[in-house]
C-alpha cells in the first residue's frame, strides 16, 4: 500500500513539473513571436534599399568624328546618395532621387587647344602625329532618378534588382590634356563644352554585384566645335558594376 502510494506522489509531481515546463515554454515562445511580429510590422512599415551607391565604370566614345578613336584605359568613378521612395505596399516598387558625384578619364586621339590670335577653340585629329598622353577629363555632379523593381524582403539585403532611370548632370570641370616631347597643351575653358548633361541608365544585379549602364542623351560638345566640316559630337557610354549600400 505504501508503495502504491510512494508512486503515486511521484506521478503527480512528474505531471506538475510538465505542466509548469509546457506553461513557461508556451509562454516565451508567445513572447518571442509578438516579438518578432512587433519587428517585422516596424520593418514593414519604415524599411528602404539601396540608398548609397558606389560604382566603377569602363567609359566609351559613341558618335565619334571620323578617324577620331579611343587609346589607353578609359575609366569612372561614381558615388552619391539615393533617397529610396517605395509607392507600394510591400515596398519593392519604389522611385529613387538623389545625388551624386563623377569623375571620368577618356583616352582618344582627339586634340583639344586653342588659337592664340583668336581665342577659338581648335579641334583636330592626332593621326600620323607622334605624342605620349592626350585625354581628358570631366568631373560632374549629378542628380539620379531611377523607376526600382526589386525582390526584396526586410529582414535580408540579397535580392534581385532592376533599376531604370535617367541621370541629369552638370559638368562643372573638364581637364584636356595632351603631352609630347617638347611640348604640353592644356585647355579647361572649351566654350563648346554642352556642360549639361542628361543620360540614360540601367542597372540589374543580385546581392553586392550589379551591372550598370549608361548612355549620354545628349552629346558632349555642340554643333560649333568641328574638324573641319563635321562635328565633333561624343556621346559618352559607361559599362561597369555598381554597388549599393543600405
Amino acid at each position: 500500500m505504501g508503495g502504491i502510494l510512494k508512486n503515486s506522489k511521484i506521478q503527480k509531481l512528474l505531471l506538475t513539473l510538465i505542466g509548469v515546463m509546457f506553461a513557461v515554454t508556451s509562454g516565451f515562445g508567445q513572447s518571442d513571436t509578438t516579438v518578432e511580429n512587433v519587428k517585422k510590422t516596424v520593418l514593414d512599415s519604415l524599411y528602404r534599399e539601396d540608398q548609397f551607391y558606389a560604382g566603377f565604370t569602363f567609359n566609351l566614345l559613341w558618335n565619334t568624328p571620323s578617324g577620331i578613336s579611343q587609346s589607353g584605359f578609359s575609366g569612372g568613378f561614381h558615388l552619391g546618395y539615393t533617397r529610396d521612395m517605395p509607392i507600394n505596399k510591400r515596398r519593392n516598387v519604389a522611385i529613387g532621387l538623389g545625388l551624386g558625384y563623377s569623375i571620368n578619364t577618356y583616352g582618344q586621339n582627339l586634340f583639344i587647344g586653342e588659337d592664340i590670335d583668336t581665342g577659338q577653340s581648335i579641334f583636330r585629329n592626332l593621326d600620323g602625329i607622334d605624342y605620349d598622353k592626350n585625354k581628358f577629363i570631366t568631373h560632374l555632379v549629378e542628380a539620379p532618378l531611377e523607376f526600382r523593381w526589386r525582390t526584396s524582403v526586410p529582414n535580408t539585403h540579397k535580392f534581385w534588382r532592376i533599376y531604370t532611370g535617367l541621370r541629369i548632370g552638370y559638368l562643372y570641370y573638364f581637364d584636356a590634356k595632351f603631352e609630347q616631347p617638347g611640348n604640353q597643351v592644356r585647355q579647361i575653358k572649351i566654350d563648346e563644352l554642352d556642360r549639361w548633361r542628361v543620360g540614360a541608365t540601367f542597372t540589374f544585379g543580385w546581392n553586392t554585384f550589379n551591372f550598370h549602364f549608361y548612355y549620354s542623351l545628349n552629346p558632349l560638345f555642340n554643333g560649333d566645335a568641328r574638324i573641319g566640316n563635321e562635328r565633333v559630337g561624343l556621346n559618352a557610354a559607361k559599362i561597369g558594376l555598381m554597388f549599393y549600400i543600405l
